[in-house]
């Protein structure tokens, strides 16, 4: 190009150029059979000079805490407003179906409060750990950050997800329907570094954790679990926990019921029996078809749903090659096997597994196969590393009755129609 050209010289020729190329090698730019290659017949989306091409950006301050792109602006947690009266004592929901991989944002992490968000300046926030101990102490968040420290990628599920559809098909979203799920790197101290240095007793059997915010939300951990696998933890995904995460400092209780995983933690006390809390008696207890509750189920079970496509995230490509995907996880550890049925549970198929996965962790699967445009009933089924595989709704109501809004891991139907649109659907 002459380098006096004027900049629509330049343009024009640059067009040009782009037409004469993608007119030669149109062919080898064709994808999947049956798919539409625009660049072939081209599309002036690339052989057209852009607005974003000629003209500069913002500058790098432009917003000193990054935001998603503004055409993402539809993908944020969302409530469900008639679920309960009160937004203080509410749940919103993390927006599955549109996004990938295992980290979930730190935006998008559901949230689930009692009393609403405490908003606690660190500097003024205390952990008192008393009872059953030699030296009962209280910690500043200064005292915290001295403890030895790990990283650890864990899933947060609430007891209730899934809740609504004990009694069939309710809400028509893969966000409503599984969306009070998440998985992020917690940073934080063993919390046996904290009960070790306070000193336990050997009466210490149980542990009843606490937290700062109005509902003053208690549940009793038992001193296994407590010295195994939990973290006192600051810090998600690298940066300060959300205020609606607990901020300044929360429990993690890996594998088990999210409403154990107590916000704005201030005190934990050992003691030598569960302290049967509201929390754990008239609520987060499985009321079963003869009337009789089980409580302290502590363990959330193999689970897996797809998440694309699905209600919220419709096919709208056409007929051809399709990506399935979805999410798996279970408080027993890993999830060994993925399997995807295009009919209703006829006939499974292996998905693949992502190889990012950890042990309580929800892990990412694939099932990629070419749609003839044909209705389907998709579903996944997951398998943990203990043997346990996810039930159907039906074989889980025969055991637990339909009474109960918690631990429902049972296998999701979404029905594809020929349009590409899903619903919420189930098989029997």
């Amino acid at each position: 190009m002459d380098s006096r050209s004027t900049p629509d010289q330049a343009d024009a020729s640059r067009r040009a150029f782009l037409k004469s190329t993608l007119a030669l090698g149109g062919a080898g730019l064709a994808v999947a059979a049956g798919t539409r290659t625009a660049a072939a017949e081209g599309d002036p989306k690339i052989t057209e000079l852009q607005d974003w091409n000629r003209y500069l950006g913002p500058g790098v301050d432009a917003a000193p805490y990054g935001l998603p792109s503004e055409f993402e602006k539809d993908v944020v947690r969302r409530d469900v407003p008639w679920l309960t009266a009160d937004a203080t004592s509410s749940v919103n929901f993390t927006p599955l179906h549109a996004l990938d991989g295992i980290i979930t944002p730190n935006g998008l992490c559901f949230e689930r409060h009692h009393g609403g968000v405490a908003e606690i300046p660190p500097q003024d926030h205390r952990l008192m750990i008393n009872g059953l101990v030699d030296r009962p102490m209280v910690f500043t968040m200064e005292d915290l950050y001295r403890f030895p420290r790990e990283n650890r990628v864990y899933f947060l599920e609430c007891a209730a997800n899934t809740g609504m559809e004990w009694r069939g098909a309710q809400l028509n979203g893969c966000q409503y329907t599984h969306g009070m799920v998440h998985c992020v790197m917690y940073t934080g101290t063993p919390l046996r570094n904290l009960l070790n240095e306070a000193g336990l007793k050997s009466s210490g059997k149980w542990l009843l954790a606490e937290g700062a915010d109005a509902s003053a939300m208690t549940r009793s951990i038992p001193m296994e679990k407590a010295l195994d696998d939990c973290l006192v933890a600051w810090k998600m995904n690298g940066e300060a926990l959300r205020s609606e995460q607990g901020y300044p400092v929360r429990l993690v209780v890996p594998g088990w019921e999210g409403n154990m995983w107590v916000k704005w933690l201030r005190r934990l006390e050992v003691g030598d029996q569960p302290w049967e809390q509201r929390e754990e008696t008239s609520k987060y207890t499985d009321l079963l078809a003869d009337g009789k509750a089980r409580k302290f189920t502590f363990q959330m079970e193999v689970k897996s749903v797809i998440t694309a496509p699905s209600p919220q995230a419709p096919v709208t490509h056409g007929k051809g090659r399709t990506v399935i995907t979805g999410l798996a996880w279970s408080g027993n550890g890993t999830i060994r096997r993925v399997d995807v049925s295009l009919d209703g549970g006829r006939n499974w198929h292996a998905a693949r597994i992502d190889p990012q996965s950890f042990p309580k962790a929800v892990h990412r699967f694939y099932y990629d196969f070419d749609w003839d445009g044909s209705e389907l009933l998709l579903q996944s089924r997951a398998m943990d590393e203990k043997g346990f595989v996810q039930p159907t709704k039906e074989a889980l109501r025969k055991v637990r009755g339909a009474n109960s809004i918690y631990h429902n891991n049972g296998i999701q139907t979404w029905h594809l129609k020929t349009d590409g649109a899903l619903e919420n659907v189930e098989v029997s």
